[in-house]
């Protein structure tokens, strides 16, 4: 008949000896329940995805022909889905070592995991990086070159375009006929029917003009040609003033 609790106090001993920073017992009876902390060994290479876990271990009455409970107590920089993760990895690991003590296979397994679980996470921030990367060149490449025509494309933008045309034609031809509008200067001078306006005035007066000739009566009191005889007097170079009066 197996001694469980022998093979289990045998297991704890060898756990404490091993992992003396790493293990903490909280209870021996009835069954033991301890905590190992569990931090992979390269985590230094991984500084801004270094990971552990503190994983609670609780014996079962027919521990090792079963499989202890597995809780965590405690882990860093890790999430759901990466815990869960490993929960689903240490149950598979107790599994393939039911009938011998355990706890050292599991713990060395969760290690390489962890490593392997931290590598992962940096090239998953790399990749994202790079992805950024290339998404922000597409996006610089794609501002310079503008929108890629296809048939389709240019066909809206033709119609567009020549309805706009159109538009600016028609409103241009509004604009046109407003500035070619003559002013009134303009009909004046255009009007034909004023060019024989004096002709018709007489052709109304029965080809005769009546002139009131005594507008004309007193014509010779006026002196016309003083100026005249002036000039001439100037023009004489005998002329001298004081002549006149000699005369008279």
């Amino acid at each position: 008949m197996t001694d469980y609790q022998e093979e289990q106090r045998n297991e704890i001993e060898a756990l404490q000896s091993i992992y003396p920073d790493e293990i903490e017992i909280l209870q021996t009876e009835p069954f033991h329940v301890f905590t190992v902390k569990v931090v992979p060994q390269d985590a230094d290479n991984f500084p801004d995805h270094a990971m552990s876990a503190a994983i609670q271990f609780t014996y079962t009455a027919d521990y090792p022909d079963s499989m202890p409970l597995m809780e965590y107590a405690d882990s860093d920089n890790m999430d759901d889905k990466q815990l869960d993760s490993l929960m689903d990895f240490m149950k598979s690991q107790a599994e393939e070592n039911l009938g011998m003590a355990m706890i050292f296979t599991i713990i060395s397994a969760v290690q390489e995991r962890l490593t392997d679980m931290m590598e992962q996470a940096a090239k998953d921030e790399e990749e994202a990086a790079e992805r950024r990367k290339q998404e922000h060149e597409e996006a610089e490449r794609k501002r310079f070159e503008g929108t890629r025509v296809t048939v389709e494309t240019f066909m809206a933008w033709k119609k567009k375009f020549d309805a706009e045309i159109s538009e600016k034609r028609r409103l241009q031809g509004i604009s046109d006929t407003i500035s070619k509008k003559p002013t009134g200067k303009e009909l004046f001078l255009n009007d034909t029917s004023m060019n024989d306006s004096d002709v018709k005035f007489l052709q109304d007066e029965g080809d005769t003009l009546e002139v009131d000739e005594s507008l004309f009566e007193n014509m010779g009191d006026l002196e016309l040609d003083d100026e005249d005889d002036d000039d001439d007097d100037d023009d004489d170079p005998d002329y001298k003033p004081g002549d006149d009066d000699d005369e008279e």
